[in-house]
């Protein structure tokens, strides 16, 4: 009964008009920001202590980001309408010649983002701007319960891109990624002691996955930071950095994940840097710390035969 819910509530969103889901994204928004007090505080006292600004203008980001964040939550319904009408309209590719090496690569691609801008619909971009001939992927967190993770699972679900949830998903993964293709991660969650690589991002240490980093060094991918910005104006725009070629990293094991991880924590960090309202703030991003005895988790390597 919860998923038919669920599905019903799926088949009225994505009858709505991009217009629409902005506005109903914003009131969503607006209306996490009065009702959860503890995330519209841990978010303030991010902003502030991370940027280094005045309480006033902490909560003016973090006030944004709400809305910013509802505006994502709810373009879930439309990232199956991202069509080249759509493109032509509303999207604006910032840097076209990297741009086109990253659409363009001779090697596979590990695609790097964040919840930042517009994610929910990056799948759609995917499905648009690579080739068909080329296999796509996009690894998600799965939600709580059954019956949200499928409906979730199926509005971002695209004709050529294949949504995968992100436990034991290393082999579904590096099938994609042998076969030259391009699989899309969001880089910016909180991850268990196990899975990380602490790493500084903004003023502390955060725990970093180090999945990304591992399979596109097993594959010997290219690396690519993505972004899908809002520019104000009901419209968005591209940013993509330089690549990194795995294949030209050289050190031990450790070292070379660790230069991945740097590479696209990096990239994330600046992308907030440069647009602060448009993170997901309310995250506990700095949740999990090392300990003082903290050592490369070599077990979770051999555990997922990635060693």
């Amino acid at each position: 009964m919860k998923e038919v819910a669920l599905e019903a509530i799926a088949r009225m969103g994505q009858r709505l008009s991009f217009e629409s889901v902005e506005r109903l994204g914003a009131g969503l928004g607006k209306l996490l920001w009065a009702v959860l007090k503890s995330r519209r505080e841990l978010a303030t006292e991010a902003v502030e202590h991370q940027l280094q600004v005045s309480r006033g203008e902490a909560e003016r980001i973090a006030r944004e980001s709400f809305m910013h964040s509802g505006r994502s939550f709810v373009e879930i319904f439309k990232s199956r309408d991202v069509d080249w009408g759509f493109a032509h309209q509303k999207i604006k590719i910032a840097d076209p010649e990297a741009f086109e090496r990253v659409r363009t690569a001779d090697a596979p691609v590990v695609v790097a983002t964040a919840h930042m801008g517009a994610w929910e619909l990056l799948t759609g971009m995917l499905e648009l701007y690579a080739s068909n001939d080329v296999p796509k992927a996009v690894v998600v967190r799965r939600p709580r319960g059954d019956a949200l993770a499928n409906v979730m699972k199926s509005l971002r679900t695209q004709p050529n891109v294949e949504i995968f949830h992100h436990r034991n998903v290393a082999l579904k993964v590096l099938r994609v990624l042998r076969k030259k293709g391009m699989v899309g991660f969001l880089v910016d969650h909180n991850c268990s002691t196990s899975e990380a690589v602490f790493l500084p991002f903004l003023r502390d240490f955060a725990a970093v996955n180090m999945g990304p980093a591992l399979l596109a060094l097993r594959s010997k991918a290219y690396v690519c930071p993505v972004f899908l910005l809002r520019d104000g104006n009901g419209a968005f725009e591209v940013h993509c950095e330089e690549m990194l070629d795995t294949r030209e990293l050289t050190g031990s094991r450790e070292e070379r994940i660790q230069k991945v991880c740097e590479f696209y924590t990096g990239a994330v960090q600046r992308i907030v840097q440069r647009y602060p309202e448009q993170w997901f703030w309310m995250h506990k991003r700095w949740k999990t710390q090392p300990a003082k005895d903290w050592e490369f988790p070599g077990l979770f390597l051999e555990e997922r035969g990635l060693k």
